[in-house]
Protein backbone atom coordinates (compact mmCIF):
# COMPACT_ATOMS: atom_id res chain seq x y z
CA UNK A 1 0.00 0.00 0.00
CA UNK A 2 1.55 3.46 -1.16
CA UNK A 3 2.48 5.53 2.05
CA UNK A 4 1.54 2.69 4.36
CA UNK A 5 3.84 2.76 7.70
CA UNK A 6 7.10 0.81 7.81
CA UNK A 7 7.81 1.17 10.98
CA UNK A 8 8.21 -1.99 13.67
CA UNK A 9 8.61 -1.93 17.61
CA UNK A 10 12.43 -1.63 17.49
CA UNK A 11 11.62 1.55 15.30
CA UNK A 12 12.68 4.94 17.15
CA UNK A 13 9.99 6.62 15.95
CA UNK A 14 10.15 9.65 17.83
CA UNK A 15 7.17 11.13 16.75
CA UNK A 16 4.74 8.32 17.92
CA UNK A 17 6.98 7.70 21.26
CA UNK A 18 6.71 11.72 21.92
CA UNK A 19 3.19 12.00 20.95
CA UNK A 20 2.41 9.41 23.70
CA UNK A 21 4.50 11.10 26.02
CA UNK A 22 2.53 14.39 25.38
CA UNK A 23 -0.70 12.78 25.56
CA UNK A 24 0.03 11.06 28.93
CA UNK A 25 1.14 14.25 30.65
CA UNK A 26 -1.32 15.76 29.46
CA UNK A 27 -4.28 13.85 30.79
CA UNK A 28 -1.93 13.36 34.19
CA UNK A 29 -1.56 17.51 34.54
CA UNK A 30 -5.47 17.67 34.18
CA UNK A 31 -6.72 15.21 36.76
CA UNK A 32 -4.22 16.21 39.24
CA UNK A 33 -4.86 20.14 39.20
CA UNK A 34 -8.65 20.47 36.99
CA UNK A 35 -10.81 17.61 37.40
CA UNK A 36 -12.43 15.40 40.21
CA UNK A 37 -11.95 11.71 40.30
CA UNK A 38 -15.60 11.58 38.28
CA UNK A 39 -15.02 14.00 35.91
CA UNK A 40 -12.03 12.55 34.85
CA UNK A 41 -13.33 8.85 34.46
CA UNK A 42 -16.04 10.49 32.45
CA UNK A 43 -14.34 12.72 29.92
CA UNK A 44 -11.67 10.32 29.68
CA UNK A 45 -14.60 7.60 28.77
CA UNK A 46 -15.77 10.04 26.25
CA UNK A 47 -12.21 10.54 24.22
CA UNK A 48 -11.86 6.07 24.96
CA UNK A 49 -15.24 5.87 22.62
CA UNK A 50 -14.13 8.27 19.99
CA UNK A 51 -10.33 6.98 19.55
CA UNK A 52 -12.18 3.19 19.34
CA UNK A 53 -14.73 4.84 17.08
CA UNK A 54 -11.65 6.57 15.03
CA UNK A 55 -9.45 3.50 14.87
CA UNK A 56 -12.54 0.95 13.17
CA UNK A 57 -12.75 3.85 10.80
CA UNK A 58 -9.35 3.74 9.95
CA UNK A 59 -9.05 -0.41 9.76
CA UNK A 60 -12.03 -0.83 7.72
CA UNK A 61 -11.72 2.27 5.55
CA UNK A 62 -7.42 2.35 4.57
CA UNK A 63 -8.85 4.10 1.83
CA UNK A 64 -10.03 7.25 3.91
CA UNK A 65 -6.58 6.37 6.28
CA UNK A 66 -4.43 6.57 3.15
CA UNK A 67 -5.28 10.37 2.50
CA UNK A 68 -3.49 11.62 5.86
CA UNK A 69 -0.19 10.03 4.81
CA UNK A 70 2.01 12.35 7.63
CA UNK A 71 -0.14 10.40 10.37
CA UNK A 72 0.21 7.26 8.63
CA UNK A 73 3.98 7.75 8.57
CA UNK A 74 4.99 9.14 11.89
CA UNK A 75 2.19 7.85 14.12
CA UNK A 76 1.78 4.02 13.19
CA UNK A 77 3.30 1.11 12.47
CA UNK A 78 3.33 -1.62 9.73
CA UNK A 79 2.17 -4.18 11.93
CA UNK A 80 -1.08 -1.75 12.72
CA UNK A 81 -1.93 -1.29 8.96
CA UNK A 82 -4.56 -4.13 9.52
CA UNK A 83 -5.33 -4.37 12.98
CA UNK A 84 -5.96 -1.57 15.90
CA UNK A 85 -3.14 0.36 16.80
CA UNK A 86 -1.62 1.00 20.39
CA UNK A 87 -3.78 4.12 20.91
CA UNK A 88 -7.02 1.67 21.84
CA UNK A 89 -5.00 -0.32 24.35
CA UNK A 90 -3.39 3.06 26.00
CA UNK A 91 -6.43 4.89 26.93
CA UNK A 92 -7.94 1.65 27.91
CA UNK A 93 -5.03 1.22 30.29
CA UNK A 94 -5.37 5.46 31.20
CA UNK A 95 -9.36 4.88 31.55
CA UNK A 96 -9.03 1.05 33.28
CA UNK A 97 -6.23 2.60 35.88
CA UNK A 98 -8.51 5.74 36.59
CA UNK A 99 -11.69 3.75 37.33
CA UNK A 100 -9.54 1.60 39.68
CA UNK A 101 -7.68 3.19 42.10
CA UNK A 102 -7.38 6.36 44.32
CA UNK A 103 -6.04 9.08 42.30
CA UNK A 104 -2.31 9.79 43.80
CA UNK A 105 -1.92 6.11 43.01
CA UNK A 106 -3.41 6.53 39.45
CA UNK A 107 -1.39 9.63 38.76
CA UNK A 108 1.93 7.74 39.62
CA UNK A 109 0.49 4.88 36.56
CA UNK A 110 -0.49 7.57 34.32
CA UNK A 111 2.95 9.49 34.32
CA UNK A 112 4.82 5.89 34.76
CA UNK A 113 2.85 4.56 30.91
CA UNK A 114 3.50 8.42 29.53
CA UNK A 115 7.45 9.29 30.87
CA UNK A 116 9.04 5.84 31.88
CA UNK A 117 7.74 3.52 29.06
CA UNK A 118 8.77 5.93 26.22
CA UNK A 119 12.00 6.77 27.74
CA UNK A 120 13.10 3.23 28.33
CA UNK A 121 12.05 2.54 24.51
CA UNK A 122 14.38 5.37 23.38
CA UNK A 123 17.43 5.13 25.97
CA UNK A 124 16.92 1.12 24.90
CA UNK A 125 17.07 1.31 21.00
CA UNK A 126 19.66 4.29 20.55
CA UNK A 127 22.20 2.94 23.30
CA UNK A 128 21.36 -0.54 24.82
CA UNK A 129 24.41 -2.18 24.61
CA UNK A 130 23.74 -5.21 27.22
CA UNK A 131 20.84 -7.07 26.11
CA UNK A 132 18.11 -8.58 28.87
CA UNK A 133 16.41 -11.26 26.98
CA UNK A 134 15.41 -10.68 23.17
CA UNK A 135 13.80 -7.20 23.48
CA UNK A 136 15.27 -5.52 26.33
CA UNK A 137 18.36 -4.30 27.48
CA UNK A 138 19.91 -2.82 30.86
CA UNK A 139 20.52 0.56 29.76
CA UNK A 140 16.57 1.25 28.80
CA UNK A 141 15.76 -1.27 32.63
CA UNK A 142 17.20 1.33 33.89
CA UNK A 143 16.07 4.18 32.39
CA UNK A 144 12.58 3.22 33.15
CA UNK A 145 13.64 2.51 37.02
CA UNK A 146 14.91 5.83 37.43
CA UNK A 147 12.42 8.04 35.97
CA UNK A 148 9.78 5.88 37.76
CA UNK A 149 11.58 6.54 41.16
CA UNK A 150 11.27 9.84 40.50
CA UNK A 151 7.92 10.03 39.06
CA UNK A 152 6.34 8.01 42.69
CA UNK A 153 8.34 10.34 44.63
CA UNK A 154 7.31 13.60 43.61
CA UNK A 155 3.56 12.62 42.81
CA UNK A 156 3.60 11.63 46.34
CA UNK A 157 5.68 14.36 48.23
CA UNK A 158 3.41 17.11 46.42
CA UNK A 159 -0.05 14.59 47.97
CA UNK A 160 2.71 14.48 51.13
CA UNK A 161 0.89 17.61 53.42
CA UNK A 162 -2.99 16.22 52.35
CA UNK A 163 -1.47 12.35 53.41
CA UNK A 164 0.29 13.67 56.19
CA UNK A 165 3.34 11.49 54.88
CA UNK A 166 7.01 11.34 56.07
CA UNK A 167 10.18 11.60 53.40
CA UNK A 168 11.23 8.33 54.62
CA UNK A 169 8.07 6.00 53.54
CA UNK A 170 7.49 7.93 50.51
CA UNK A 171 11.40 6.98 49.50
CA UNK A 172 11.15 4.04 50.65
CA UNK A 173 7.89 3.41 48.70
CA UNK A 174 9.29 5.20 45.30
CA UNK A 175 12.33 2.57 45.31
CA UNK A 176 9.96 -0.22 45.48
CA UNK A 177 7.39 0.39 42.94
CA UNK A 178 9.96 1.34 40.86
CA UNK A 179 12.03 -1.66 41.04
CA UNK A 180 9.13 -3.64 41.40
CA UNK A 181 7.78 -2.04 38.61
CA UNK A 182 10.94 -2.27 35.97
CA UNK A 183 10.81 -6.27 37.03
CA UNK A 184 7.61 -6.29 35.66
CA UNK A 185 8.68 -4.65 32.48
CA UNK A 186 10.79 -7.12 31.54
CA UNK A 187 8.49 -9.57 31.15
CA UNK A 188 7.73 -10.74 27.63
CA UNK A 189 4.00 -10.57 27.87
CA UNK A 190 1.72 -11.02 24.84
CA UNK A 191 -0.46 -8.47 26.15
CA UNK A 192 -0.20 -4.78 25.01
CA UNK A 193 2.25 -2.94 27.67
CA UNK A 194 0.35 0.62 26.79
CA UNK A 195 -2.72 -1.53 29.20
CA UNK A 196 -0.75 -3.94 31.52
CA UNK A 197 2.22 -1.12 32.53
CA UNK A 198 -0.31 1.41 34.19
CA UNK A 199 -2.74 -1.34 35.70
CA UNK A 200 0.67 -3.15 37.02
CA UNK A 201 2.07 0.02 38.51
CA UNK A 202 -0.91 1.16 40.31
CA UNK A 203 -1.47 -2.28 41.18
CA UNK A 204 1.75 -2.71 43.55
CA UNK A 205 1.75 0.82 44.55
CA UNK A 206 -1.57 0.10 46.24
CA UNK A 207 0.15 -3.05 47.88
CA UNK A 208 3.33 -1.61 48.60
CA UNK A 209 1.30 1.76 50.73
CA UNK A 210 -0.49 -1.45 52.80
CA UNK A 211 3.15 -2.52 53.70
CA UNK A 212 4.64 0.34 54.04
CA UNK A 213 2.53 2.14 55.96
CA UNK A 214 1.30 4.88 53.67
CA UNK A 215 -1.95 6.25 53.69
CA UNK A 216 -4.13 6.84 50.48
Amino acid sequence: MENAPTATRKSLQLTRRLFHCSMGIGVGLVYQFLLTHSQAIYILGFCACIVYILEQVRVNYPELAGNVKIINKYLFRAEEQLKESAGVPYVMGLLLTLISFPKVVSLVAIYTLAISDPLSAIVGIKYGKRKIGESKSLEGSLAFFFSNFLITFFVFFWWSAYLKIMMGPILLLSLMVAFSSSLFELIPLRLDDNLTIPLFTAGITVILCGIIGVPL
